[in-house]
């Protein structure tokens, strides 16, 4: 039995079912967590589309089209999201209100423990960018002198409370001893790559402090 205007009823539903947009079939953050993990692991130029397509079981045209711009594109969100996720819990307490000259010490003591450990050698995606990139790049570098501004923030809080408990020397330059200790890690992390030698990297973190107590 014909219903007057079931066929049009019919044809209008086909027509919205044809024109909805497919559901998305991945979580992006679950993707740009492996999209970080693998840029971490291999940096920018040894990580090929085909890794990332590899790591995120996402195929390319579906990759691209939720994240515009390419790899580099995704070499900056992961960048970003190093800087969100990874970092705070790397500074840990060193950017606590009260932080002060152990807090400087603890961050110090678990980057010689990561340096120790074979995953911890992979190192800080930011200072392998800053090695890598930030020469010829200049939205990756631009990331990175953010970190390196975020962690001498907290260096110089740390020495100024630090100061005002009497645990470093009289009249240190707290501003000044916070850009030492920022290169002093950097260059930690650098060495911890090739030599993880645990007395080297300890030698190297003894004798920052020490400048700041004599």
């Amino acid at each position: 039995m014909d219903i007057p205007g079931a066929a049009l009823v019919l044809e209008w539903s086909f027509m919205y079912v044809f024109r909805m947009p497919r559901p998305r079939e991945f979580e992006p953050d679950t993707v740009l967590n492996q999209v970080m993990l693998r840029f971490w692991e291999r940096g920018y130029q040894a990580t090929t589309v085909e890794d990332l397509v590899k790591a995120t079981g996402v195929k390319p045209g579906s990759l691209y089209s939720a994240f515009p711009g390419g790899k580099h594109a995704l070499f900056l969100k992961a960048l970003e999201r190093y800087s969100r996720l990874v970092v705070p819990q790397k500074l840990g307490e060193l950017e606590a209100p009260d932080a002060s000259l152990a807090e400087i010490r603890g961050y110090f003591d678990g980057l010689v423990r990561d340096l120790l450990s074979p995953e911890g050698r992979q190192g800080c995606l930011l200072v392998n960018t800053a090695i890598e990139k930030a020469a010829v790049d200049d939205e990756a570098a631009a990331v990175v002198r953010g970190h390196l501004a975020r962690l001498e923030r907290c260096m110089t809080h740390a020495l100024e409370n630090a100061g005002r408990r009497g645990e470093v020397r009289a009249g240190l330059d707290g501003a000044g001893s916070a850009k030492l200790l920022v290169a002093t890690c950097q260059g930690l992390m650098v060495v911890g790559k090739a030599n993880p030698d645990a007395a080297l990297l300890r030698a190297v973190v003894d004798n920052a402090f020490a400048a700041l107590v004599v």
